[in-house]
């Protein structure tokens, strides 16, 4: 078997094709990476035909990621043409048992590196890891338009933004009764932002980047896009709604609760009245 044919990566694949066909991801813009289960990783290895490269100090620590394996984006790629060339688009990385550098073990066959945010990846990674028991795998990162929009538009605070949408779309509340995290205007792939998300994914399963987009997470692509999607469709509604003169009436904070209730999901009470 070849890479190409592996489950992940063939997903991989699809989540960059789907989120460029969506209009998320000008130029080389957004960033996905995804870790790798130990049956997956013991799959990947029995594909491996090129040398592994040389170790690469990460410039960051995260013990709890020491060993794993991950899919990622390869920085300056194009999500567009991974469906096209994903041996050159994507990339397989693993890291040291410290979990403080990485190596190279499949893809980017033109040259390149990983995705210039794979520490700050890596950094959320850890933290949702540790928050799910295990269970997070996917950090997925894109520019959607109509969450870009709230943002200058609504006070920048988890609940305002994470309100909103729920009084948006019936979907809301149920795939993010937790609501959203929200971080300020800030340099993009910088240290600093992705510090700022990691203490928001603490608790959130997405981060609303202030001007800038929306980073997602998820235990598998399929999770994590629907979230992102959802997300982003809310968003819209909420934006349509305001160009064309405000809403008449909204999704009420206890009609929130009992769709909520009847999904059998938990809402994040205190951003409701």
């Amino acid at each position: 078997m070849m890479m190409t044919e592996l489950p992940a990566v063939q997903g991989m694949v699809r989540l960059c094709e789907d989120g460029w066909l969506q209009g998320w991801h000008e130029r080389n813009g957004g960033n996905v990476t995804y870790r790798l289960t130990r049956e997956e990783q013991e799959a990947a290895i029995s594909c491996l035909a090129q040398p592994s490269g040389p170790w690469t100090p990460l410039g960051i620590s995260a013990p709890n990621l020491g060993g794993e394996w991950f899919l990622a984006t390869g920085s300056g790629k194009y999500f567009r043409n991974v469906p096209l060339d994903p041996v050159d688009a994507l990339c397989l990385v693993e890291l040291n048992d410290a979990g403080d550098c990485w190596r190279l073990r499949w893809g980017l066959s033109g040259g390149g590196k990983p995705t210039s945010e794979l520490a700050a990846h890596l950094i959320n990674h850890s933290v949702r890891k540790e928050a799910t028991g295990g269970a997070c795998r996917v950090m997925y990162h894109a520019h959607p338009a109509h969450i870009v929009a709230m943002s200058f538009l609504l006070p920048l605070t988890d609940r305002e933004i994470s309100r909103a949408l729920w009084q948006s779309e019936t979907e809301a509340p149920m795939v993010f009764p937790g609501g959203v995290g929200v971080v300020g205007c800030m340099v993009p792939g910088s240290i600093e932002l992705a510090w700022a998300s990691s203490e928001k994914m603490k608790e959130y399963d997405a981060v609303v980047w202030a001007h800038h987009g929306l980073f997602c997470s998820g235990p598998d692509l399929d999770t994590a896009f629907g979230l992102m999607h959802t997300v982003e469709k809310a968003a819209q509604v909420w934006t349509l709604v305001r160009s064309c003169g405000g809403a008449r009436q909204l999704i009420t904070d206890d009609e929130i609760r009992a769709i909520a209730e009847g999904c059998g999901v938990q809402i994040r009470e205190e951003f409701l009245q």
